[in-house]
């Protein structure tokens, strides 16, 4: 009888066992199904890949000259003026975009790093935005103000609360506006290498909608109805051209090469 009675319970702890193991097996054949459907992506890290830093194209137009153009890496991050003190300027001003990430006003920001410029802005607590009053030499008066623009077009909001994405031109205009319409922004776009006398065409036209302009000068040259006009290299080396025209805002830099 007492060997009977240590069997059956010795079968019932087996029983118990064989159960517990199963319900675990089972549980964690659950948690791996649901790793595989859900992305184990920390709150953190999806906010880090919103702040992976890009390249732009930053170019500073000022009254009489180019002052600054060509690539930046840049991210959403605090801004720095003289006159506006320190503030957040990664696109969630004024609740513009849900989450951070780069903006041209931090472009500009990381241009200016660069040494080549300084810039200053007041900042506006309405607005949540900086509103840059210098950039280089250039500051504002009461009837030329710096304006802001991505891929030729003004921007609807301001350049903290404006993202950029890679390879975005965004480019900061003095006297950028005719009363309270923006300028034509200009594009220019030609060959870029050439040998000493040889004639190459150039062509002008509105960036933002690619319509051809008449009467702008590159080189000395105007362009036609059609936009173009025809320039020749007189000297070895690397030229940069520039195209030119009242009431618009200068081109981009078009660079040749001419070879002898």
């Amino acid at each position: 009888m007492i060997v009977s009675m240590t069997t059956t319970l010795r079968a019932a702890r087996r029983r118990r066992a064989l159960r517990h193991h199963t319900t675990r097996l089972l549980l964690a054949l659950v948690v791996a199904a649901i790793a595989l459907v859900t992305p184990m992506v920390p709150a953190t890290a999806q906010e880090a890949a919103t702040q992976a830093p890009v390249i732009v194209n930053v170019r500073v137009e000022g009254a009489t000259t180019t002052i600054f153009e060509g690539p930046v890496t840049t991210d959403g991050h605090d801004v720095t003026t003289a006159a506006g003190g320190t503030h957040p300027c990664d696109g969630t001003n004024g609740n513009a975009n849900p989450e951070p990430g780069p903006t041209a006003t931090a472009a500009l920001d990381d241009a200016a790093r660069s040494g080549e410029f300084t810039f200053d802005g007041t900042f506006s607590s309405q607005f949540d935005d900086f509103f840059i009053t210098r950039i280089g030499p250039d500051e504002q008066t009461d009837t030329a103000f710096i304006g802001i623009f991505r891929n030729f077009e003004p921007t609807p909001v301001g350049g903290c609360q404006q993202r950029v994405e890679p390879g975005d031109d965004v480019l900061f205009a003095y006297d950028a506006f005719v009363g309270e319409n923006p300028k034509r922004t200009l594009a220019l776009a030609g060959p870029n290498v050439t040998t000493v006398g040889q004639p190459i065409t150039v062509t002008v036209t509105d960036g933002a909608t690619g319509e051809p302009v008449s009467d702008a000068t590159v080189d000395g040259t105007t362009t036609g109805a059609d936009g173009t006009a025809t320039v020749t290299l007189d000297e070895a080396g690397v030229a940069r051209l520039k195209a030119e025209r009242s009431g618009a805002i200068r081109s981009n830099s078009l660079f040749v090469e001419v070879t002898s």
